[in-house]
């Protein structure tokens, strides 16, 4: 297949026990990765994300079936060749002493240089251009340890760019990060791909990031069960809202996001448009409304004004209309209604038993 430059065939991936039984934790996995793609690898906790990479990464031996590297079986790799093809960065904050940034994304070289260690002029290139690569050139003589966790994923992420590996592997590599930093670094990595046509792995937790940057999406259950394709593919098939419906999270395809899932015990018609309309749904979703366009509904929210200085106007069951200016008080004066009404319910309902 055109591009490919990792694969695996029949892949089983898991542990040998000690009494001679293995461990399975994924069977018969069929995976291709090509130049330019970002593939990212996601599954709850304990799912195998982690022995996925590490037995792609030679780090611990198949069950059952092949992996190719650039069309060669990865178990007849040298560790120096396949440090030349394959870098890895891993979740772990290792502590690298007292190392200029320069001189950590040196090491990236080692495969290189041989015993000595030495840099050559070409090596200088390649370090130069790594840090350049990530926007980094400006960290080079700091020390590392007092760069901040974003500036030192960078650094990290160049060190891994100066082996001029054919296929990069990223083991959460947003973890520890905020989410400017975290959005900083995918997108980061999805250009490297595009311009540098690195192929890259990466396992995160950060669902809609990954939505969003990924080419393609490795999708492993806590039962084994493999998912590969689009991220669109994915979501048009159902296969997020399958995956997740036992996790208190509701994928919601319409927008491409996942939210708390949460009872709607009560119906909102709202009228109005644009922006405004958006995320006046969002406030009365989190609310416990289920909006409708049409009656019958228990509430009726009119957005009066535009996006920038919206106002609304609203009524339940059938009261006097009110009017807002902002979603909080909406939010708060239905909750109020709902609890004077439920205070009423069992009221009455305390009365009749009596």
């Amino acid at each position: 297949m055109t591009n490919v430059v990792l694969s695996a065939e029949n892949l089983s991936i898991g542990y040998p026990a000690r009494r001679g039984q293995c461990r399975v934790i994924a069977k018969d996995l069929q995976l291709h990765l090509r130049r330019g793609e970002v593939v990212c690898l996601l599954g709850p906790n304990g799912a195998g994300k982690s022995t996925l990479l590490r037995t792609l990464t030679g780090m611990q031996p198949p069950l059952a079936g092949r992996i190719w590297l650039d069309g060669q079986d990865l178990r007849t790799f040298s560790a120096r060749e396949l440090a030349r093809r394959m870098s890895v960065v891993l979740t772990e904050r290792v502590e690298v002493g007292p190392l200029t940034a320069y001189a950590l994304v040196a090491l990236g070289r080692h495969p290189y240089t041989g015993w000595t260690g030495r840099l050559r002029p070409h090596d200088e290139a390649i370090v130069r251009w790594a840090l350049e690569a990530v926007h980094a050139a400006h960290l080079a003589r700091r020390m590392v340890h007092e760069l901040s966790d974003g500036e030192r994923q960078r650094i990290m992420v160049a060190r891994a760019l100066a082996q001029e590996p054919l296929v990069m592997v990223l083991d959460e590599p947003t973890a520890f990060l905020d989410l400017p930093r975290r959005v900083e670094i995918m997108q980061l990595l999805r250009r490297l791909a595009r311009e540098a046509r690195q192929a890259m792995i990466l396992s995160t937790h950060d669902l809609e990031l990954a939505l969003n940057m990924a080419d393609v999406l490795w999708l492993l259950t806590a039962d084994g069960t493999f998912y590969c394709g689009a991220p669109e593919d994915l979501v048009l098939k159902g296969v997020l809202e399958t995956i997740f419906a036992d996790t208190g999270m509701v994928f919601d395809r319409m927008r491409g996001q996942f939210r708390m899932h949460q009872t709607m015990r009560r119906r909102a018609n709202l009228t109005g448009d644009g922006l405004a309309k958006i995320w006046t749904a969002r406030a009365l979703e989190r609310a416990g409304w289920q909006v409708v366009e049409l009656p019958p509904a228990e509430a009726h929210v009119t957005i009066i004004g535009d996006s920038h200085q919206p106002s609304w106007e609203l009524s339940v069951n059938g009261a006097p209309k009110q009017q807002f200016t902002s979603l909080y008080a909406v939010v708060h004066w239905l909750r109020q209604q709902c609890q004077e009404e439920e205070q009423h319910e069992r009221h009455a309902r305390a009365t009749d038993c009596a």
